[in-house]
């Protein structure tokens, strides 16, 4: 039998179990208790912070004939119903493969009937933005006067491309990145629940890698595990690629002191092997911006997601560099990371922005 990913596993049932967006479940759930149910949601926001799993918990909590603070009970016969993969009456749709004019017109059709066993039939149209125009024109009047039996939720990464006339007829919600905290939180309590040991370092660099997004973090986790069952600092690095900061805390160090030949030997390691330079110039980036708020603020530790000890080791640094110049290698390595995607001879590319950094900016074509 196949594994289950960690994020399919531990996807939120209830909206007690969605992290970091109770300014959004506990809206929705007043809305359950209260029987206030609009005829159309929009859920907006970066991938990955529970949009989709929030409206199958919504569609089911407006169905549901004993609804618990809010949330689906799961033991009455609408709820057992609506879990059923082959339930009619709550449809999702993925708009990215399903955005032409004529699906929807065939979706405006299916609307007029009745749920087939709910109170409600729920539409959920995941991506919207990716409808066309013509899609967006011929949703505009069932988005507006659908009927009383139907609810929609619209779901968008991006909600800047939706129509104003869109927008305009649903009750939105912003769902925000997760924080840090948060994140760090929920993996201790996963991996505490499927036995598998772990450092409080390789906690923090799981889930700063990511970036907000609580599906991001649980895959990046699952390939851990799927390396060591001991997560600590080492194994978390090695199989995201990325460098100790003790490597990387060399680097600053060659780059300050203007000792060019050390640095392109550093590059010359990281090169050989194997690691990603788009990577590395991020790291270097983000070690510069962690020197200069470790140089310039009274508590870094409340700005930087890193342990006390990395912390400290930072602030030794940190004093010997000068804020300018931080400033400037911080400039210059986030521009070399983006060039450096599309760069034919990166290695050539890095070099230079290192030299660049020791010596200033170098003079075209001399």
């Amino acid at each position: 039998m196949a594994k289950q990913a960690l994020y399919r596993k531990y996807r939120p049932s209830t909206f007690e179990e969605v992290v970091g967006q109770e300014h959004i479940t506990r809206t929705l759930a007043n809305q359950i208790k209260s029987g206030e149910i609009s005829h159309a949601y929009l859920f907006t926001g970066s991938r990955g912070t529970g949009k989709t799993s929030t409206a199958r918990i919504f569609a089911k909590a407006i169905n549901c004939l004993n609804p618990q603070n809010g949330s689906p009970c799961y033991n009455c016969d609408a709820c057992k119903n609506l879990s059923n993969p082959s339930s009619v009456d709550i449809i999702e749709i993925d708009a990215a493969s399903n955005n032409r004019v004529d699906e929807i017109r065939q979706l405006r059709e299916n609307v007029k009937f009745s749920p087939a066993l709910a109170k409600y039939k729920v539409y959920i149209i995941d991506e919207v933005h990716m409808l066309t125009d013509s899609a967006f024109n011929a949703l505009l009047k069932t988005l507006e006067e659908p009927p009383p039996h139907v609810v929609f939720i619209l779901g968008t990464t991006e909600v800047q491309k939706l129509p104003a006339t869109i927008v305009s007829r649903c009750l939105e919600f912003d769902f925000r990145l997760v924080p840090l905290e948060t994140l760090e939180n929920l993996l201790k309590k996963i991996f505490e629940q499927e036995n598998i040991s772990y450092t409080n370092e390789a906690i923090r660099i799981l889930a700063s890698s990511g970036e907000g997004s609580v599906r991001d973090m649980l895959s990046i986790a699952d390939c851990c595990c799927s390396y060591s069952k001991n997560l600590d600092e080492n194994n978390v690095l090695k199989v995201l690629g990325k460098s100790n900061i003790d490597i990387l805390l060399n680097f600053a160090k060659a780059i300050s002191e203007k000792k060019i030949g050390s640095c392109l030997e550093q590059i010359n390691d990281v090169y050989n092997s194997g690691k990603n330079l788009v990577v590395f110039a991020r790291e270097i980036g983000e070690l510069f911006r962690e020197l200069l708020i470790c140089k310039t603020c009274n508590r870094p530790q409340d700005i930087l997601t890193l342990s006390i000890e990395s912390i400290n080791k930072l602030k030794i640094i940190a004093e010997d560099m000068i804020e300018e110049e931080l400033i400037k290698y911080l400039s210059i390595f986030s521009e070399v990371e983006m060039q450096l995607k599309f760069a034919i001879s990166p290695r050539v590319l890095l070099e230079n922005a290192c030299l660049e950094a020791i010596a200033g900016e170098l003079k075209k074509n001399e």
